[in-house]
């Protein structure tokens, strides 16, 4: 026959304790499964050409502005040089229209004007005389009749030159000034298209960032738009998990979460970035038989401090639940 045996009561309540600490003291299970993931930059060029440099490689860290590679840009540099000498010519013609005749062709007219007002004073002078001989009976009269006609022509040579004079220190037209203009900001225009197709041949990274691999070799040709490198800013890694459509009610955008992975010396600290506005099966990278088949939503998170690089796409996680967020709803 066995006997009962009670534990003391202090005995007791120090078993509870060291058991309630004990479970404390283990880390905090992990209520989903996900996985890192990261959304890459693909950094091409607008324009083709041979790749003349790659200044980078992959694995290595960029800052932001570093040069990462270069195309052929001989005949960009070549049509850049082309505007310019037209931008110059151009701006020369519009100068050219606001201002008159050079100095030398005013002083032409000037000159003519001065030999005319000259003749005209001779002819006057010639047309008093002529009338002094008349009256004196010496000549006939139609001698002055031709003696006024000369001052007539004398006069008016006077008035044409004069004139001739005013128009050659006035600027050119208001029409021609205004082509002129136009054709100036046109050259502009194309000076401005040819700078930018110079500089695209070059690029450099949009921020700090990790260079993740590198497609095309110094001397390959590149097409237009396509990828000659990858990025991979810190803040453009995530966890990415699902949870099951019975548990969605669990989280909100905002919400704190704890990631975990193998290596990692701590959880790392994450908020809810994004929750899936439609359910999917649970994808076979999640390789968990008691997930499996099951209706989730894809939930992404980013975390606190991204700076660190604690994540590396592919690299499997566990998510847990901290605290619902005072802000913020599931979409």
């Amino acid at each position: 026959m066995y006997k009962k045996f009670k534990l003391p009561t202090t005995m007791s309540l120090t078993l509870v304790m060291f058991v309630m600490l004990t479970a404390c003291n283990e880390k905090p299970s992990a209520n989903w499964s996900g996985y890192a993931e990261g959304e890459y930059v693909y950094i091409s060029a607008p324009l083709g050409g041979k790749l003349d440099s790659i200044k980078v490689q992959a694995g290595q860290q960029v800052v932001r502005d570093s040069l990462l590679f270069a195309l052929d840009a001989e005949a960009e540099n070549a049509a850049h040089d082309e505007a310019n000498a037209r931008l110059t010519s151009a701006k020369a013609q519009v100068s050219n229209t606001e201002k008159g005749r050079r100095t030398e062709e005013i002083a032409v007219t000037q000159a003519q004007l001065s030999s005319a007002q000259a003749q005209a004073a001779l002819a006057r002078q010639e047309l008093v005389r002529q009338q002094q001989l008349v009256g004196q009976g010496f000549v006939s009269k139609s001698r002055i009749d031709d003696a006024q006609t000369n001052v007539k022509l004398s006069e008016a040579r006077v008035a044409e030159l004069t004139a001739a004079l005013s128009v050659a220190k006035l600027p050119a037209r208001v029409d021609e000034r205004a082509a002129a203009q136009a054709s100036a900001d046109a050259a502009k225009e194309a000076l401005r298209q040819t700078t930018w197709r110079s500089g695209q041949k070059s690029q450099n990274a949009p921020a700090n960032a990790l260079v993740a691999e590198v497609f095309f070799r110094q001397g390959e040709y590149v097409q237009a738009g396509q990828p000659v490198l990858s990025l991979l800013p810190p803040e453009n890694r995530k966890a990415r998990f699902f949870v099951p459509e019975g548990e969605l009610g669990k989280i909100a955008v905002g919400q704190a979460v704890s990631l975990h992975c193998d290596g990692c010396p701590a959880a790392i600290p994450a908020h809810i970035s994004r929750i899936a506005s439609q359910a999917e099966y649970t994808p076979p990278v999640i390789y968990s038989n008691a997930q499996r088949a099951k209706l989730v939503f894809m939930v992404e998170a980013k975390p606190d401090q991204p700076g660190k690089l604690l994540l590396h796409p592919g690299q499997p996680l566990d998510v847990s639940l901290l605290a619902m967020a005072t802000t913020g709803k599931a979409q």
